[in-house]
């Protein structure tokens, strides 16, 4: 593991102390110290990443409250004439299956669903389960761990382009055979997309880190 990648596991742990010692804790003196652990976290996860303290303070709200792993949602979208659907990221300009992270009181089906529509403005359903997967085995670069949920969509209006409420997400989107993908696929997707075709065609049992 690259020592990058090692400072934020560790601020990514750090993170999970603190969170689950905030949220259980009613010492006054104990959530002094979890906060202290919480910047600590912060302050490695900057280093890691050649970020800014600054701009991860948004972040200690939302996810470095959270206790444990963050889960994340991708929807495979695969039509009728087995081509998938990808967009093209905003944020490193790569190819990617829609998703993002699920909210609290949404199920992961809800959650793929509506992170589908947003980048893509199509409505689909949710046909199978194509895998969970571990951010740290399947090459994705976010610098937290992630338990990433894959589902298999069937759009329901055909392969007819959407508008998406968040086109800030996505620079573009378009449709790919499964043996002609685009050049520059988002590291994290390109392990799981063949795991979404190998479920399209038929394969019964999902992907999931055998110990």
């Amino acid at each position: 593991m690259l020592p990058a990648k090692q400072i934020a596991l560790w601020a990514d742990i750090l993170r999970d102390i603190s969170a689950e010692g905030l949220q259980y804790s009613n010492v006054i003196y104990d959530k002094e110290r979890y906060t202290k652990i919480q910047q600590i976290a912060i302050d490695m996860l900057a280093f890691a990443t050649d970020g800014s303290v600054d701009d991860l303070e948004p972040l200690r709200e939302t996810i470095f409250s959270r206790p444990s792993p963050i889960v994340g949602c991708d929807g495979a979208i695969i039509d009728d004439n087995g081509r998938i659907l990808l967009i093209r990221r905003s944020d490193n300009k790569k190819w990617a299956m829609p998703g993002g992270i699920l909210k609290v009181g949404e199920t992961p089906a809800e959650g793929v669903l509506r992170e589908v529509y947003e980048e893509t403005g199509l409505k689909c359903k949710v046909t199978s389960l194509v895998g969970i997967f571990d951010s740290r085995f399947c090459g994705t670069t976010y610098p937290l761990h992630l338990y990433q949920i894959l589902f298999l969509c069937k759009p329901l209006n055909g392969s007819k382009k959407g508008q998406p409420p968040h086109q800030q997400e996505s620079l573009d989107q378009n449709w790919f055979d499964e043996h002609s993908l685009p050049l520059g696929i988002d590291p994290g997707h390109i392990s799981r997309i063949p795991e979404a075709f190998r479920k399209w065609h038929g394969e019964l049992l999902p992907y999931f880190d055998a110990c």
